[in-house]
């Protein structure tokens, strides 16, 4: 059954080839800002080399302090959704809205690889990480996609997201991350 984790070195493989499966769509350019983007322009050439896929885990796992992983430094904690030894995606909780993340990215972040996407993971680890995020202080958690992401807007009202509004081709929904 697919769950939330610490992102772990048991998954290297999936990991490595949910990454290719990125990079073929597009993902990991130049003008590619995303974590899933970042990570594959900073990190992508070295993670077939354990001690290099380690070190990159370590990093990931820091849940306070500046980061490089992110464009802008914020408090985040980062999970990884997997079945097994699958992985299956990955999910960014930010523990604080910069005014950049207000406008653009919102409290959480979240990339289903390519080969699993439209089987309701994105909902599912949605849904599970909303209770981690109240524990950390965010709730109501925003939360961002595309105007054009229709399967992530589905995912974010699913999950109880109210549009607050759309700001430069980007909608922003609150989304309650404690329930009564």
């Amino acid at each position: 059954m697919p769950q939330l984790i610490l992102p772990d070195a048991r998954v290297h493989a999936s990991y490595l080839a949910a990454m290719e499966e990125f990079r073929a769509e597009g993902r990991g350019g130049p003008d590619d800002d995303s974590s899933v983007g970042v990570s594959l322009r900073e990190y992508g050439p070295t993670w077939h080399d354990p001690g290099a896929f380690a070190e990159y885990l370590g990093r990931l796992r820091l849940t306070h302090g500046p980061r490089s992983l992110l464009q802008y430094d914020v408090e985040c904690t980062t999970l990884w959704y997997v079945d097994g030894d699958a992985y299956l995606g990955r999910l960014a909780i930010r523990h604080r809205l910069t005014s950049y993340w207000l406008e653009l990215g919102g409290h959480i972040g979240y990339d289903i690889r390519p080969t699993a996407r439209r089987r309701g993971h994105a909902t599912a680890m949605l849904r599970e990480a909303l209770p981690l995020a109240a524990r950390l202080g965010v709730d109501p958690a925003l939360i961002t996609c595309d105007t054009g992401n229709a399967a992530s807007r589905k995912v974010i009202e699913a999950c109880g997201g109210v549009l607050e509004d759309e700001r430069g081709g980007v909608l922003r929904f609150w989304v309650p991350a404690s329930r009564p």
